[in-house]
């Protein structure tokens, strides 16, 4: 079965249609797409706990409860940690500042013969001053001024209440959207659509619910290393080393390079930098041979590159929202772009015989 040129442009301005509707929309879709991302990897818990013959219903509560309860205590253990290590981070920047002033810009400038007054850090300090020695409240001083803002506060409240109410309803109702979804595909493409769909599905599940299994761990134990050899930023770095390591070795990098510039301002010893790069080294061996084989797989089929445009992509073109969407489109797109080279080297564009 073949297209005709005007079902072709009925499709083309349906799929036109539907972006153009998405893109007016942005600004009402986060706790829709939040909640879908939460169904989606709440559901496979979901359908195990049916095997073992409860209802669906009770499923759902089972898993819901669990994964918001986890939230709820991850928010209110970490939100004060972090705060106390923004505030500490922010109230030691002048400290950190004449560290640089005074021990390694000299010897920097030494090096590349430079004149040491052409790196003189004093104007930065003195016009940051005044910002620090009100950092103490800085974190509360930001949630009051959004608290005092009317829209804002309803905004926040609203999609506090909707993304669990959508959840709720979208876990129940996983299995029954799919099916309904399924009878409206056109019966000479649905073969063709469920491979496809079925694929999209192994790629998400790896990067979605594996990574995000990965990125968790890797914070939950670079953060516990760099506790353990006493570096005072230990959670806000480990947990930043865990968050962009959805990019290979981006997590590593970026977090080695600002737990020894820390460990370095705060202990003025290169001696100590030897603990920092331990800890990270035994992160990215446990990375390498026990969480990514285990968790994640080989199934992924994103290049690193591509992965960080389709992130860059999605908050430029659609916000929070493009940010949520960007590595699971991503991924679809892979799929359909390796079916599309399969199809191209099969046909007779690729091979119309003159090789034969």
């Amino acid at each position: 079965m073949t297209l005709n040129d005007s079902q072709k442009w009925m499709l083309i301005a349906g799929i036109s249609g539907f972006g153009i509707l998405l893109y007016l929309l942005t600004p009402i879709l986060t706790p829709f797409f939040a909640a879908a991302l939460l169904a989606y990897l709440g559901d496979p818990l979901v359908d195990w706990l049916e095997t073992k013959k409860l209802s669906r219903t009770f499923s759902v509560i089972i898993v819901f409860v669990a994964l918001f309860s986890l939230l709820t205590l991850l928010v209110l253990l970490l939100f004060p940690m972090l705060q106390y290590q923004l505030t500490y981070l922010i109230k030691n920047i002048p400290t950190y500042i004449d560290v640089l002033q005074n021990q390694l810009l000299p010897g920097l400038a030494t090096t590349l013969g430079m004149d040491p007054a052409m790196l003189d850090l004093q104007v930065v300090k003195d016009s940051l001053t005044p910002y620090f020695e009100q950092a103490g409240g800085m974190v509360m001083n930001i949630f009051k001024s959004i608290t005092q803002s009317g829209v804002t506060l309803i905004a926040w409240l609203a999609n506090l209440v909707l993304i669990p109410v959508v959840t709720f309803y979208l876990l129940r109702d996983w299995d029954i959207l799919v099916s309904r979804i399924d009878e409206l595909l056109p019966r000479a493409y649905e073969p063709l659509i469920a491979k496809l769909a079925t694929e999209s599905d192994d790629v998400l599940a790896a990067f979605l619910r594996g990574q995000f299994m990965v990125m968790i761990a890797l914070g939950t134990i670079y953060s516990l290393g760099l506790w353990f050899i006493d570096l005072k930023l230990a959670l806000l770095i480990g947990m930043l080393a865990g968050l962009v390591s959805f990019v290979p070795y981006l997590g590593f990098i970026v977090g080695i390079v600002a737990a020894s510039i820390a460990m370095l301002l705060q202990t003025h010893e290169l001696l100590n930098l030897l603990p920092v790069f331990i800890v990270f080294g035994i992160g990215q061996a446990l990375e390498g041979m026990i969480l990514t084989p285990l968790l994640v797989g080989d199934r992924i089929g994103l290049h690193p590159v591509a992965v960080i445009f389709a992130v860059l992509a999605g908050g430029q073109l659609f916000g929070f929202v493009g940010i949520l969407l960007a590595l699971p489109v991503a991924a679809v797109l892979a799929v359909l772009l390796r079916h599309a080279h399969q199809q191209y080297k099969a046909s007779a564009i690729f091979d119309d015989g003159s090789s034969a």
